[in-house]
């Protein structure tokens, strides 16, 4: 069970094709318009309501670029989140009454795990960020900035709640529709602690180690590839062919106030920096035109990242994990949520020369970022050798294992 944006359902394709290759029946649980992402992997899928690219799209969405701050976003984004959950709840409890365990990943934990309590079925937690408090880093989703220990500890219990506020009443409702005793969600979670509910990470621990503070039972296993197919068209692989590697400039599931604007910007620190670009529509809508720049729809990240110079990317989750796996620098440009924490650790790593967030963007800056992280040959050989150690885990297994011990 998952909820979001594509990066939040597609690495769980991955996951559900592994654990369909290791005897299990695997459903997948989310927005309807992220179902062709299953085709050839052996997942079912069951379709909830709710398109978050027409959300992410509508008056509220765009208000998000107002918020200038971390927690500004997520008080404004919580408010679309509770209309969300209202609505999602009915086709989860359909989708868990006909399974024999629950999967449910951190953007619809507080109402899978009510649902796993009233069903009487096991759970396995799933999260692609480290949502849990810990002294180690701030809460990813409100910046990077640190409060010291206690103060990184009581943000991350601040976030957590300000989370469970989003799905506190369709929660209470699921509970007298299951004939559940009412309890808060904190108490829930609370629970789960004390039974040590185990809570997979689907990212690799040589990115973000595990937090020695954590309890047992959260655990960092490695990454969930998406399960990617298809090839690459064929006006894609004439521009590829013509000429040195390019740079993908794509922003995933991200919106930007203006597309237009920010697509010149691209377009002329690219020619700046003396390279090609293929320019990724994706749902901020960028648009190139010229020889040496060619748009794109979506493709399969794994088979067009590695022929890249470098990825210019939003620093989602899941994009970061593609520009990992491919091995080749990155140049984040953080826009909101959990990617200021991804680009930190992407510079951290020296796989990337620096940040460049949205609202600081200007042509000389992402040039000069661009001319960096393909000149200086030390950010591909640490992406290199980062992609070489990736390969080499199996995150797959720990949560087969899970199952079968719950």
């Amino acid at each position: 069970m998952t909820a979001g944006s594509r990066g939040d359902v597609a690495p769980f394709t991955g996951l559900g094709a592994g654990l369909v290759a290791a005897g299990h029946e695997v459903t997948l649980v989310t927005h309807g318009r992220f179902e062709e992402l299953t085709a050839g992997s052996g997942v079912r899928f069951h379709a909830l309501p709710v398109d978050p690219r027409a959300e992410l799209h509508s008056e509220r969405g765009r208000s998000l670029h107002r918020s200038r701050t971390g927690p500004g976003r997520l008080l404004r984004v919580m408010t679309m989140a509770k209309d969300a959950a209202a609505q999602m709840a009915p086709g989860l409890l359909a989708a868990a009454e006909n399974s024999d365990a629950l999967v449910v990943s951190g953007a619809v934990a507080p109402l899978g795990c009510t649902i796993a309590e009233g069903l009487g079925l096991p759970s396995v937690g799933v999260n692609l960020q480290p949502f849990y408090p810990t002294g180690v880093f701030p809460p990813p989703m409100t910046g990077t900035r640190s409060l010291g220990r206690t103060g990184n500890r009581l943000a991350g219990h601040a976030v957590l709640t300000l989370i469970e506020r989003i799905f506190h009443d369709t929660a209470r409702d699921l509970r007298t529709q299951l004939g559940l005793a009412p309890r808060t969600l904190a108490a829930s979670r609370r629970a789960h602690e004390h039974r040590r509910w185990p809570v997979l990470h689907g990212f690799s621990p040589r990115i973000v180690p595990r937090p020695h503070d954590w309890r047992p039972g959260l655990d960092v296993v490695g990454y969930w590839w998406p399960h990617d197919t298809g090839r690459l068209p064929a006006d894609l692989e004439d521009f590829l062919a013509a000429g040195p590697p390019p740079v993908y400039v794509g922003l995933g599931s991200a919106t930007v106030p203006d597309p237009d604007r920010l697509s010149a910007q691209v377009v002329r620190a690219l020619r700046a920096a003396g390279l090609r670009g293929v320019v990724q529509r994706g749902w901020a809508g960028l648009a190139a035109t010229g020889d040496d720049v060619l748009t794109i729809d979506d493709v399969p990240h794994s088979v067009l990242f590695p022929r890249m110079a470098a990825v210019v990317h939003h620093a989602g989750a899941g994009t970061t994990a593609a520009g990992l796996r491919a091995g080749v620098p990155a140049v984040p440009v953080p826009i909101q949520f959990d990617e200021a924490f991804w680009a930190e650790r992407l510079t951290a790593l020296g796989v990337a020369p620096c940040a460049v967030p949205l609202r600081g963007l200007t042509t000389a800056r992402l040039a000069d970022a661009l001319v960096r992280a393909t000149e200086d040959p030390s950010h591909r050989s640490r992406a290199h050798a980062l992609a070489s150690r990736l390969a080499t885990e199996d995150a797959v297994a720990p949560v087969d294992a899970a199952l079968a011990s719950c």
